[in-house]
């Protein structure tokens, strides 16, 4: 039997409460609440795949464009033809797939050379899918019609981000997780110690791959008409990085904390200001990058730290001088 610690059963049952209390939440509320709703759970659901992967290995990817274009087009291209479930499962295959193909052959490089490669992809892909539109299908952009309404994504959203929490969970548990850790400290000693590093990638790539995959295939009916433009939007790598580095990825729930925040705030930027949506974007990124390295959940972690050494240090003192 899996021996769990006190405190991850405390977070667990937290969890399993605040998962109740959200799948409430389209019961209650309609309109340009529940739209805001099922755009923060996307973006949940998104970061936090990202997290699984970028978070561990230090790795900043840009390819969940590519990985939400990929799962928007399993669903327009078959919608027809296969019910929504094997829509999904397609997805799931197309994304693991393309980051397995993706992670075979740029894992093995680092730093920025990785991250322009990942930035290229989706408008790799978006090229490839006008082109093939434009000479053998006649028109740009493909239909999707369903009975989902906002709330059936937005439950669709919420089970897909428990599954994400619930992946990484049993990940950090497995020898995949040690040795991720590991490859996260010092990738010279995870060599040294046997640990296959491009192997391992690779793998929590796919994974990452997939969920986001998954993420574009549910928000397909929510669009109704695919464009290559829309589904391989590049803004949506830049707000996946953006809000997961503004909460922190040294914990899979990090991300939740910059989601939540950041979601409202740039739908009240692009209502309003809509010609400065990529300015600011690009400000609030340098911001969080010099203010925040960390993270917003990185420094609490960090005040905390600090705060314990200084209460120890104080506690020494005390007995020192009681002595």
């Amino acid at each position: 039997m899996m021996n769990i610690p006190r405190k991850e059963l405390l977070a667990l049952g937290a969890g399993l409460a605040g998962v109740a209390v959200l799948a409430f939440l389209p019961l209650v509320t309609e309109g340009f609440w529940l739209s805001l709703s099922v755009n923060i759970m996307l973006y949940a659901a998104i970061c936090t795949a990202w997290a699984l992967f970028s978070g561990p290995t230090h790795l900043v990817s840009l390819a969940s464009a590519a990985f939400f274009g990929v799962g928007t087009y399993s669903v327009a291209i078959f919608i027809d033809v296969l019910p929504f479930p094997a829509l999904i499962l397609i997805a799931v295959v197309a994304g693991a797939l393309l980051a397995t193909l993706v992670g075979l052959a740029t894992l093995r490089l680092s730093g920025v050379y990785f991250v322009i490669f990942t930035l290229g992809l989706a408008e790799l892909l978006g090229q490839i899918v006008t082109w093939v539109q434009t000479n053998f299908g006649g028109t740009i952009g493909l239909y999707v019609f369903t009975d989902f309404t906002e709330t059936h994504l937005y439950w669709m959203l919420l089970a897909l981000t428990v599954v994400v929490f619930v992946t990484g969970w049993l990940i950090n548990r497995s020898r995949l997780g040690l040795a991720l850790r590991i490859i996260g400290n010092d990738e010279a000693v995870a060599r040294h110690v046997g640990v296959d590093t491009a192997r391992t990638r690779v793998i929590l790539f796919a994974v990452s791959g997939a969920f986001i995959a998954v993420a574009g295939a549910i928000m397909a009916p929510r669009y109704g008409y695919i464009t290559p433009d829309a589904a391989f939007n590049p803004m949506t790598s830049f707000l996946v990085v953006i809000m997961a580095l503004l909460g922190g990825t040294r914990r899979l729930w990090g991300p939740l904390v910059g989601v939540v925040p950041f979601t409202v705030v740039m739908d009240f930027i692009s209502g309003h200001f809509p010609n400065q949506t990529a300015v600011i974007m690009g400000l609030a990124f340098l911001a969080i990058v010099y203010v925040l390295p960390d993270g917003v959940t990185g420094q609490l972690e960090t005040l905390f730290r600090r705060r314990r050494s200084i209460d120890k240090s104080l506690l020494a003192a005390s007995a020192e001088e009681g002595r």
